[in-house]
C-alpha cells in the first residue's frame, strides 16, 4: 500500500480503481495492530469501519462520494460520536456513550469520511505530554521513551505512525500544535469562533477549538473548510457562511515578525535556535521582510492562561458528579458521599489540581486578585496581538522551546511541564489561528516544529505563509 500523504492522492487513485476505501481500512487497522506499544487508541472500530469503507466503495463507483471518501480519521477521546464511548480519558466517564454527534463529526460523515478508533489523550485534554491518561502514556513513534505531547497526543502519534491518514484534536493552549511538533506532522488551531465546540467534552471553553492533524498543509485547509462554518448549537461562533479555502500558494513576497524572546530566550533549544535562524535567512535571501518584536508580555502569558482555564474548568467539570452519568463510587451512601467519592475516584491528580486551583481563584476572596486581573492581562495580550499583526502578515516562531522530552521527565514538576506552553498559548489567549508545520529534525532524529499565527479569520494567509515556509525549508 502507497504511503498517502494527501487526501488529492487518495482521491485520484480511489476514482481510477488503484485502490478501494476497504483496501485502505485494512492497512490502517494493520498498523494500528503492528503499533499496538504505542498506545495511542483506546477503542478501534474495526467492524465498522470495514462496513463503512465497503459502503462508501459503492458510492465511488456510481459517482457519488463525498470530498472525504476513503479518508480514515482517528478521534481524540473528547469528541461525541452517537453510539460510541467517550471518556476524556478519564476514569469519571468510563463506559460512557454518546447519544448524539459532535457538528464537527457529522460534517465529516456527511463528507463519507471513515472514523477508524477514539485516541487517547491527556485525561479532560490536560496536559503537554499525554503521561495524564488514565489508561496510561501514549508514546513518540520516533523513539518510544518520549512523550508525543499533549493533550491531543494519541491522534498526533495515530498520523505520525500511519494509524490513520488524518486525525481530530481540541487545542485549548497548544494541545494540537505542540503534538504535531513533537510528531513531525501539521497541526491547525483555528480561530476561535470558526469551528463548532458542539459535542466537545469542554475543559476551557473560551481557549477550546477543535482542530485537524494532517500530514500536508493542503489536507489541513481542506479538513478546516468541511468542518467550519455556523452552528445554532455554539453560541460563540462567528455566524457567517463556511469558508472556502482555495490550494494553499506561497506568495511571492511576505512580511514575518519572529519574538526574539522565542528565539534568544532562556530555555531554547540549541538546535531549535538553529532551525529558527536558518529559516530567517532563508527567507531573507529570497527577499521576504523579517521584522523583530520585544514581547515582554510572555512571562506574563502561562499564567494568565492558567488562572482563566482552570477556573473554567472548575466550573465545567462539576457537571461530573456521580449523579447522572459516568462513574458513581461504590462506596457513596449519601448525596455527599456520592459527590466526593465518585469525584474522588473518577478523576486523576492533574484534573483535581486544576479544579482546585480554579475554585480557589473564582473564590470571593481571590476573584479580584486572580482571575478578574487575568481577564485584564488577556484583553492586553489580544490588542498587543493585533498590533504587531497590523504590521506583519504573520508571526513567525518554534512550536516548542525544545524537542519531544523523555517520558517523566517533567512529571514530577507541574510548573515545567506547564511551561512547555510558553510558545503556543498566545493564540488560544487571543483567539487568533496557529499552525504548527514540520521544521526538519535534531541530529538525534527528533522533530522539531515551525508556528505560524495570522489575524482573526484569516486561515487562507495562514496556509499560503505556511506552504512558503514549507518550501523555504524545502
Amino acid at each position: 500500500m502507497e504511503h498517502y500523504s494527501r487526501i488529492s492522492a487518495i482521491r485520484e487513485d480511489l476514482n481510477s480503481g488503484r485502490v478501494t476505501c476497504a483496501a485502505l481500512v485494512d492497512y490502517y487497522l494493520k498498523n494500528i495492530a503492528d503499533n499496538q506499544h504505542l498506545n495511542a487508541f483506546l477503542e478501534v472500530w474495526s467492524d465498522e469501519a470495514k462496513a463503512r469503507a465497503i459502503e462508501i466503495d459503492g458510492k465511488v463507483k456510481a459517482g457519488t462520494a463525498g470530498r472525504l471518501a476513503g479518508i480514515v480519521i482517528a478521534l481524540k477521546d473528547v469528541l461525541s460520536f452517537r453510539g460510541h464511548k467517550v471518556s476524556s480519558s478519564s476514569k469519571i466517564l468510563q463506559g460512557f456513550e454518546s447519544i448524539y454527534s459532535a457538528t464537527v463529526v457529522q460534517r465529516l460523515l456527511d463528507e463519507d469520511a471513515i472514523f477508524i478508533g477514539r485516541t487517547n489523550c491527556d485525561e479532560f485534554a490536560m496536559g503537554a505530554s499525554n503521561e495524564n491518561s488514565a489508561y496510561g502514556p501514549v508514546l513518540n513513534a520516533v523513539d518510544p521513551t518520549r512523550v508525543p505531547g499533549g493533550s491531543s497526543g494519541g491522534s498526533a502519534v495515530a498520523v505520525q505512525a500511519n494509524m490513520a491518514h488524518a486525525a481530530l484534536g481540541s487545542d485549548t493552549g497548544g494541545s494540537i500544535r505542540q503534538p504535531a511538533a513533537f510528531t513531525g506532522i501539521v497541526g491547525l488551531k483555528p480561530t476561535y469562533g470558526l469551528i463548532s465546540r458542539w459535542g466537545l467534552l469542554a475543559y476551557a471553553s473560551s481557549f477550546d477549538q477543535i482542530g485537524p492533524m494532517t500530514k500536508s498543509i493542503e489536507d489541513s485547509a481542506l479538513l478546516t473548510e468541511i468542518m467550519a462554518g455556523p452552528d445554532g448549537q455554539d453560541a460563540s461562533m462567528f455566524q457567517q457562511p463556511a469558508p472556502h479555502f482555495t490550494a494553499p500558494k506561497a506568495p511571492a513576497k511576505a512580511k514575518f515578525a519572529v519574538m526574539r524572546e522565542a528565539i534568544d530566550g532562556e530555555g531554547i533549544d540549541p538546535e531549535v535556535k538553529s532551525m529558527m535562524t536558518g529559516l530567517i535567512a532563508k527567507l531573507e535571501a529570497a527577499g521576504h521582510e523579517v521584522s523583530y518584536f520585544d514581547f515582554p508580555l510572555l512571562d506574563h502569558m502561562v499564567p494568565v492562561y492558567y488562572v482563566i482555564t482552570t477556573a473554567e474548568a472548575s466550573s465545567n467539570l462539576s457537571r461530573y458528579s456521580g449523579m447522572m452519568y459516568g462513574k458513581r463510587s461504590e462506596n457513596a451512601h449519601d448525596l455527599e458521599s456520592t459527590y466526593v467519592l465518585s469525584r474522588t475516584e473518577g478523576f486523576g491528580e492533574e484534573v483535581k489540581r486544576r479544579i482546585m486551583l480554579g475554585t480557589f481563584v473564582l473564590s470571593s476572596d481571590q476573584y479580584d486578585a486572580y482571575y478578574e486581573k487575568a481577564q485584564k492581562v488577556r484583553q492586553i495580550i489580544r490588542t498587543e496581538t493585533e498590533k504587531i499583526l497590523a504590521n506583519a502578515d504573520a508571526i513567525l516562531l518554534p512550536t516548542t522551546s525544545t524537542p519531544a522530552f523523555k517520558l517523566g521527565e517533567k512529571a514530577a514538576n507541574p510548573v515545567a511541564m506547564y511551561m512547555a506552553d510558553l510558545l503556543t498559548v498566545q493564540a488560544n489567549l487571543a483567539g487568533n489561528p496557529a499552525i504548527s508545520i514540520p521544521g526538519g529534525k535534531t541530529l538525534a532524529g527528533l522533530p522539531m516544529g515551525v508556528q505560524l499565527m495570522t489575524g482573526i479569520l484569516e486561515e487562507q494567509a495562514l496556509f499560503d505563509l505556511s506552504k512558503l515556509v514549507e518550501e523555504t525549508l524545502g
